[in-house]
């Protein structure tokens, strides 16, 4: 029995699953991609295609979608200022407003990494899955800079804690960037910057140290910053924007010389999932 599986030439060219193809071209998601391969309307060459995880050479193998050849989207970077209350995904089975929303008129893009429902701030979204990659592997140390405000007035134990790390069901997190910005009516606000993107991470952090969090708003992702990007709108990055990102994690810096201690040393347990705050 023959099956459609990758062939030796993977080793010199990578292949990729039809309805993957369909959406790194930028033609639309997996999920549409799946449905429009399911109706007819997609063949390689020549020959209709009806199994999303028929296996595809783009670079030698000529696709098509309604008759008409699939090429290669240019690359997108947008930037979105993304308000609470937003889901980041495309669409939401029970009918909450999701980031695309947003996005009328801008071209197939997703989201590097994730902000949850309650937490607002800049969103990266784009095509370019090396640049995602980049952005959300712990590996990088791509900074990501919050705007907290916590409940309490914290200590400045507390917030020496969240410097230097805390413990987390997951593991210890890596130490922080912590700024007190002011204390107002029981609360206190904080600038925090991490380099981490572990499942709503910020938050958990503050309940480690006995608060919580009571409003979210990612202000930073690296050196890019909000600016006047009013929420809910969303724009191109400036090729000198892309560069900066990119120029700041093109390579994983080297690890550091481990050093003989007297202490046990702390781990540090690294993720690779998509980032939340």
């Amino acid at each position: 029995m023959k099956t459609n599986q990758p062939a030796k030439r993977s080793l010199q060219r990578p292949l990729k699953t039809l309805d993957r193809v369909l959406s790194k071209a930028g033609a639309g998601s997996r999920t549409e991609a799946r449905s429009w391969i399911g109706a007819g309307r997609v063949a390689v060459n020549g020959k209709v295609i009806q199994t999303p995880d028929h296996w595809v050479d783009f670079a030698r193998d000529k696709v098509t979608l309604d008759g008409a050849p699939l090429r290669k989207a240019s690359q997108v970077y947008l930037l979105l200022y993304k308000p609470k209350g937003y889901l980041t995904t495309y669409k939401d089975p029970e009918g909450r407003p999701t980031v695309y929303t947003l996005l009328e008129g801008a071209p197939h893009v997703v989201p590097v990494g994730r902000l949850d429902l309650d937490t607002s701030g800049l969103l990266i979204l784009t095509n370019d899955t090396q640049f995602a990659e980049r952005i959300m592997n712990p590996d990088y140390k791509v900074a990501k800079t919050y705007l907290v405000k916590a409940s309490g007035v914290l200590s400045d134990e507390q917030l020496e804690s969240l410097r230097n790390g805390v413990e987390l069901s997951d593991g210890m997190t890596r130490p922080a960037t912590v700024k007190r910005v002011r204390d107002r009516d029981k609360s206190t606000f904080l600038e925090l910057t991490i380099t981490e993107g572990r499942n709503r991470q910020v938050r958990r952090m503050l309940e480690a140290v006995g608060s919580r969090v009571r409003k979210l708003v990612r202000t930073a992702i690296g050196n890019i910053g909000i600016g006047d990007l009013e929420i809910g709108k969303w724009r191109e990055l400036t090729k000198v924007e892309v560069q900066r990102l990119g120029g700041t994690v093109s390579r994983p810096p080297p690890e550091p010389p481990r050093v003989a201690s007297a202490s046990p040393a702390r781990p540090d347990r690294r993720r690779s999932s998509k980032p939340r705050a």
